[in-house]
């Protein structure tokens, strides 16, 4: 008896000893899950402001954008053949048009840089007429940032706002790109990735284009002249070059094509009328883009410039661009007018 009282005297003297330790390591623990508790009690704080500015941003830059759109006069071209060249918001290169056609179809053709995008969605519900405007064929010519990005951001946060039935492309694969050493082929890597990512979730309203294809949208025939040539390495060549005819006149799309893609179409002989066009959009901005031959073989009235006015006047501090040589090759061809993006968004009428 006297030894089982000695052992619990013992074991509580010895917890009596161990629990100021115990309890401190409790308090210890209570004090860091306090602390945790708190800091993931201001991070969730901190998250839902940041998404509360964020919508407030959002809401701000819509609206900014409405008032901007009104103030231009953007015309309603529903039903109409009509073709619109959307002014960069921050004069900075890109190309973005908006195309519409008389039995009511909705073309778009690449579309900018993604901070664009709200100037994008104001502008095609002022031409549309509708709050939540129906694009029946987006087209991407290449993949590059100031092409795609408001693509991009459309088909993957705004189709509440903006909704699109078909689009149209043939990127090159990301090995094209990956084995080419440059900015360019990274941008042009990264965006694949992307686009590759983003159409998981409406594969069935994915459609790749070859040379040589030709269909309607409506009332506008597309004839696809190039494509991509995997022994080109100028990037830019990997860009699609397209005449869609409609209302009566002929106009050729470049998006970013380079000397050696325009030089392949020039040597097809089967393309030798299809390139007389009426309307030509220069090439890559206008500047360093394709020869001052194919613009020959174009031989059109009307040239369309998505180009900055730095690129127009080749004034950018630390680029010397080919925009005054372009120039002189338009002038010397003869052609009528120039619309310049730079000089705000254009609208030409095709009947």
């Amino acid at each position: 008896m006297k030894r089982f009282i000695s052992i619990v005297l013992v074991t509580v003297m010895m917890f009596a000893c161990a629990a100021p330790a115990f309890a401190v390591q409790v308090d210890s623990e209570q004090t860091t899950a306090s602390a945790a508790e708190e800091e993931n009690g201001d991070n969730v704080f901190i998250a839902f402001f940041d998404k509360l500015f964020a919508k407030i941003r959002a809401f701000s830059e819509s609206i900014k954008y409405c008032f901007v759109v009104k103030k231009e006069g953007v015309p309603n071209t529903m039903n109409k053949n009509a073709i619109h060249m959307l002014k960069s918001v921050e004069d900075t290169i890109g190309d973005s048009f908006i195309i519409t056609t008389e039995d009511g179809k909705v073309i778009v053709i690449d579309g900018g840089y993604k901070f664009e995008t709200d100037y994008f969605i104001q502008y095609l519900r002022a031409v549309t007429g509708q709050f939540v405007p129906k694009i029946d064929v987006w087209f991407l010519t290449h993949p590059h940032t100031d092409h795609v990005q408001v693509f991009n951001e459309v088909a993957e946060n705004r189709t509440n706002q903006v909704k699109f039935d078909k689009v149209i492309h043939h990127y090159a694969p990301y090995e094209y790109y990956a084995a080419i050493d440059s900015s360019d082929a990274a941008e042009g890597a990264e965006m694949v990735g992307e686009f590759d990512r983003i159409s998981k979730a409406f594969p069935e309203k994915v459609q790749i284009i070859n040379d040589g294809d030709v269909f309607n949208i409506g009332a506008a025939k597309i004839t696809t002249l190039f494509t991509f040539d995997p022994a080109f390495t100028n990037v830019n060549d990997a860009s699609l070059i397209f005449r869609m005819d409609l209302g009566g006149k002929s106009v050729l799309f470049t998006g970013d094509a380079a000397v050696s893609s325009g030089n392949k179409v020039l040597a097809n002989p089967e393309y030798k009328e299809l390139l007389d066009c009426d309307i030509c959009k220069m090439s890559h901005h206008g500047q360093a883009g394709v020869s001052k031959e194919f613009y020959e073989a174009v031989d059109p009235e009307i040239c369309l410039w998505p180009t900055p006015s730095w690129v127009w006047n080749n004034s950018h501090e630390s680029l010397v661009l080919l925009t005054p040589e372009v120039r002189a090759w338009i002038e010397e061809i003869g052609v009528e007018k120039n619309y310049l993006s730079w000089q705000g968004s254009q609208v030409i009428y095709l009947d």
